[in-house]
């Protein structure tokens, strides 16, 4: 009898931590005790690691079993860590040479008949995994086409604990990650292709600022009476996007991976997130958060993504408040009593609402049973402070029969459209190179008036609105980024007046 190390990898938010565990079998009343701050769930792996080696056909040490989890000041959450506790056990009982255990990571929650059932968070643990430089990572079968994706690391996919523990016994080849059946063929994403942005008829300043969004990143709010198209034109700006870069398509990966929204026939998430809650949603659903194992809310699920607000001012004021730092820091943090846990949250906010409770145009008074109060009111839950960080406002109205007709004949497709923006993300990302920042809304604000302000004669009229109050601080640089955005997509190498006029009318909405 002896001790026997291994390691694992526990989360906090989406950051692996690497953990040993040590297993020590001596003399001493028959037992298992689990040391390090595990949870209940850790706990009751005790019971699932001796059905599983029992049931795989290998005994089970009558003696004193103390497994301890290091860092013990580290709080250890969920299932992931049953694989490591039971290869630690077998080889401090000498059924596997300690030595093949000592340098691998084991992830995978075990079923009472031995099985490796796949578990949450596999990429971000992998990822943890990986700043030990070239090591080797057994997961669960059902994890491997998500654990391949990260680089420099052997990937040994298991189904069972007997077939680990021959591995282990032999010291031959891992197996190799295969493509299981559901993955061999991913299905295509119908959303992204169904969806078309030559749909939207009658609204072209509307589409004209679901482009300027889509090319500099920038926030959006719609407001308008319901039938003019503004969830349509939502659902639409994915898109024009072009698909995420491989390190963003990394992150947004991991966070829907510790989420457990990832689907098993799509490892990787390639295209922007689309995320719309219901107006009832919580700010704990919004924002993130949980009594035991804080989980990422809707603002980190829609990472480098689209979060769409329908009915806005039907979400409690909270919440909607709420969005108010992650839109800045483009993370956000969750704070409860074990700890804080921090998810990036930078996304592409967009806002729809109608422009009162009963939803009648504004131009029909005679139908709207609306008091000016009860308006005020109404559009008052959006407030202030929140509405200076969106970057552009735009009044949807109802078109008439020979507007919508007329439109069709300018109206472009998305692929067209997303062309454009394509390109002017490219502008953005060649004169940007050597940043951290990779679009017009990244850039911080000090920067943003040192290095990217346009001229004096461009920004006069800004100035102007600054002076009179028209304008705030915040505003004038939401409105100098759209101008750049504007200059992006005409191919202009610095905004020209023409661009910060209109950049000043999509911030005050009277385009």
């Amino acid at each position: 009898m002896a001790v026997a190390r291994t390691r694992s990898v526990a989360l906090v938010g989406v950051t692996g931590r690497t953990v040993e565990v040590e297993a020590d079998v001596g003399n001493g009343l028959a037992g298992i005790h689990l040391i390090g701050l595990p949870d209940t769930a850790l706990s009751e792996a005790r019971d699932r690691v001796r059905s599983a080696v029992v049931n795989s056909s290998y005994p089970w040490p009558d003696a004193r079993i103390i497994v301890s989890l290091f860092p013990a000041s580290l709080p250890k959450r969920g299932s992931q860590f049953d694989l490591a506790i039971a290869v630690a056990i077998l080889g401090a009982a000498g059924v596997i040479p300690a030595e093949r255990i000592a340098q691998p990571f084991f992830l995978g929650e075990l079923g009472l008949d031995g099985r490796i059932r796949p578990v949450r968070g596999v990429l971000p643990s992998v990822l943890g995994a990986a700043k030990h430089g070239d090591v080797t990572v057994v997961v669960p079968s059902g994890n491997s086409a998500e654990a391949v994706l990260v680089p420099d690391v052997q990937v040994v996919p298991v189904a069972d604990l007997r077939q680990l523990v021959e591995w282990l016994r032999r010291g031959d080849d891992p197996p190799k990650p295969v493509e299981t059946e559901e993955c061999a063929e991913p299905p295509k994403p119908t959303d992204a292709h169904d969806l078309d942005l030559a749909d939207v008829v009658g609204q072209p300043v509307a589409r004209r600022a679901l482009e300027v969004c889509a090319a500099g990143g920038h926030n959006l709010w719609m407001l308008g009476p319901p039938g003019t198209g503004k969830t349509m034109l939502a659902e639409r700006l994915p898109t024009l996007l072009p698909d995420l870069e491989l390190d963003h398509a990394l992150e947004v990966t991991a966070i829907h991976s510790v989420a457990g929204v990832l689907p098993p026939s799509a490892p990787m998430v390639n295209r922007p997130p689309f995320v719309s809650p219901h107006h009832t949603a919580t700010s704990a659903a919004i924002i993130g958060g949980g009594s035991t194992i804080v989980r990422p809310g809707a603002v980190s699920l829609a990472h480098r993504g689209v979060l769409f607000l329908d009915e806005a001012p039907e979400f409690q004021r909270h919440v909607l408040d709420a969005l108010r730092q992650p839109l800045e820091s483009g993370r956000v943090t969750v704070s409860r009593a074990a700890g804080s846990v921090t998810f990036p949250a930078r996304f592409m906010l967009v806002l729809a609402a109608n422009p009162c409770p009963c939803a009648q145009a504004e131009d029909q008074g005679d139908t709207c049973k609306c008091s000016p109060t009860v308006r005020r009111r109404y559009l008052g839950r959006l407030s202030g402070p929140l509405l200076d960080r969106i970057d552009m406002k735009v009044t949807v109205v109802r078109s008439s029969r020979r507007e919508l007709l007329a439109d069709r004949q300018f109206v472009e497709t998305s692929k067209t459209v997303a062309e454009r923006v394509l390109l002017a993300r490219e502008r953005a990302a060649k004169r940007l190179a050597g940043t951290q920042w990779r679009s017009n809304a990244e850039i911080p604000s000090s920067v943003l008036h040192s290095d990217y302000r346009p001229s004096a004669e461009a920004m006069r009229p800004m100035t102007a609105c600054l002076d009179s109050g028209t304008l705030t601080a915040r505003g004038l640089d939401r409105a100098v980024r759209v101008a750049w955005t504007l200059a992006d997509l005409a191919d202009r190498d610095t905004p020209g007046p023409d661009d910060t006029n209109a950049a000043l009318s999509f911030w005050l909405g009277v385009t």
